[in-house]
């Protein structure tokens, strides 16, 4: 008895065989462009890289002109958190996290039943939503001080309500033509074979619609990180004020605590830089998630 050995054919191997990484020769257009992109990233860089040296600068090395400072000191990262900054860093947290996820919840179901339902005056409604975008809330500063204010919450509750609402339209409408651009098909299709519509949104739309999602996040997110003028008017305490807040206090009517200010400003940025690095490999993979059954 004789047993056949499957060899395999030359397409399988070329299939399974390591690709070489094929260099594409270096042009003078390629250089150009390579050397731009380069001055420009090295000129996006250069406000950052010197806050963090200007908060490692000693006090008595901030009026010389070396770009460098002769010796290192850390002390100004050690002593800002004796300053409440630990409380005001929770604090700016506790109100872009409680943004974004106040912003995500109505965003959703908004943006998915507007982009799969053609109901009436549909087109007025998001129209209406996005005419919100122009109402800034510098012109809208004294209402809404004194409605919260009568309402009596706390200006932590008041300021995920504030940056919520200003950014939901934005949000609406990018999750809208993320839906929209998703086959409906997809949905139907497992429907038919048992799965319910919330099944259907949750295993197949929303994985295609990622991206969406994650710039929706990212745009909330930072934009409450960063607000100021609703929370200098609606934080009255300033040990219990976000982080832009508190940065600000830095700045004296008669002189400047620079030390302080630099490394308030590099701490600040850190938690977006973390963000950005957590979500940014998700966007790709939503492009694809779901869409192989």
């Amino acid at each position: 008895m004789t047993t056949a050995v499957a060899t395999p054919t030359s397409a399988e191997t070329a299939a399974t065989r390591p690709r070489k990484r094929v260099r594409r020769p270096l042009t003078l257009r390629r250089l150009i462009l390579s050397l731009a992109a380069y001055i420009i990233a090295i000129i996006f860089l250069l406000p950052y890289v010197e806050m963090v040296i200007t908060a490692l600068r000693p006090p008595a090395e901030l009026q010389e002109r070396g770009y460098l400072p002769k010796h290192w000191d850390w002390s100004n990262f050690k002593s800002i958190w004796d300053t409440g900054f630990g409380t005001n860093l929770k604090v700016s947290l506790e109100i872009a996290g409680g943004a974004t996820l106040l912003v995500l919840i109505v965003a959703l179901p908004a943006a998915y039943y507007t982009a799969r339902r053609k109901f009436r005056l549909r087109l007025l409604f998001l129209v209406l939503v996005l005419a919100t975008q122009m109402f800034q809330p510098a012109a809208m500063l004294v209402g809404i001080q004194r409605q919260f204010t009568s309402y009596g919450l706390s200006p932590t509750w008041s300021l995920i309500l504030v940056n919520a609402g200003f950014n939901l339209a934005f949000a609406v409408w990018i999750l809208n033509a993320y839906f929209s651009s998703i086959p409906s098909e997809l949905e139907e299709a497992a429907m038919v074979d048992g799965t319910s519509r919330v099944g259907a949104l949750s295993r197949i739309t929303l994985p295609l619609a990622l991206p969406g999602i994650v710039t929706a996040l990212i745009f909330t997110f930072i934009a409450a990180w960063n607000e100021f003028i609703v929370a200098l008017t609606l934080s009255g305490n300033p040990a219990n004020a976000p982080l832009t807040v508190a940065i600000n206090n830095y700045v004296g009517q008669y002189s400047v605590d620079w030390g302080h200010l630099f490394a308030g400003s590099v701490i600040a940025t850190i938690p977006v830089i973390i963000l950005f690095a957590v979500i940014e490999g998700k966007v790709v993979g939503g492009l694809t998630a779901g869409s192989i059954k």
